[in-house]
């Protein structure tokens, strides 16, 4: 799919971190892009900034998704790029010092990392499925999901994030045998370590400390690749189906 001013771009947790850089980089490229995110005064701020439409957005509330979406396709049209990157990661672990996960703390990462994923891919497929298809190969939108490595290398303290994007890893495939007779690809991205707010929030030392153990470049990622990443999938009509490791060869220790 060619990405132009013709292509309306849906972002979840768009308002930072890899979310943001997706949304810069369609913007770029002049699609019209939509950043759904419950943070109001960063979505604006970059709305402002990039020409994006802001709309406040909880991913974990079906009926939110839906509203957001709708006002989404007022202003640009059918999203035919969806991409989720909504998510949190918590520290706990499966019993810390003598007492169980708080289960809150396990649905909420649960409700935002999955729940949020499947409303926005759900709901935005729904609206594409009724488009009239953009390729010779009837191709009428794609779906990009946010896992993460830690669906295949939990570490200690990871077991509410782990579960939750293993989860999305799962679903990729069904949701994209599910999606093709009529024409929406579904694919799923597990970046390794990258510097987004939560990356940021650590000291600087430990930052350093965590890039030099991905083998190369033993760095940090950059958002930006990540957003290259999301452009190249759009592009390549045979990338469907398939989650696709973006982590510098790095696999996780235990801790």
């Amino acid at each position: 799919m060619h990405l132009s001013a013709s292509t309306p771009v849906l972002v979840s947790g768009g308002a930072s971190g890899l979310g943001e850089a997706v949304v810069r980089r369609m913007r770029k490229v002049e699609c019209p892009a939509a950043i759904l995110d419950i943070d109001e005064a960063r979505g604006d701020a970059l709305a402002r900034e990039t020409g994006a439409l802001f709309v406040r957005c909880d991913v974990t509330d079906a009926a939110s998704v839906r509203a957001a979406v709708e006002s989404a396709r007022s202003a640009h049209g059918v999203a035919r790029l969806a991409v989720a990157c909504a998510g949190i990661a918590p520290a706990a672990k499966t019993v810390g010092k003598g007492a169980a996960h708080d289960p809150a703390l396990f649905a909420k990462t649960v409700s935002i990392n999955l729940l949020g994923v499947f409303h926005l891919a759900s709901i935005a497929a729904e609206a594409m499925v009724g488009a009239e298809p953009m390729t010779d190969d009837g191709e009428r939108g794609i779906i990009i999901n946010t896992a993460s490595v830690a669906a295949y290398e939990g570490q200690v303290g990871q077991i509410a994030y782990a579960a939750s994007k293993g989860a999305v890893a799962a679903m990729t495939l069904p949701m994209a045998r599910d999606l093709a007779r009529d024409g929406v690809r579904v694919m799923a991205i597990a970046p390794g370590l990258f510097r987004t707010p939560m990356m940021e929030g650590l000291p600087q030392d430990v930052q350093d400390s965590l890039g030099k153990t991905v083998p190369f470049p033993a760095r940090l990622g950059d958002p930006g690749e990540f957003a290259m990443l999301v452009q190249h999938i759009a592009r390549n009509g045979m990338m469907n189906g398939e989650v696709v490791r973006l982590d510098g060869a790095i696999r996780m220790a235990a801790r």
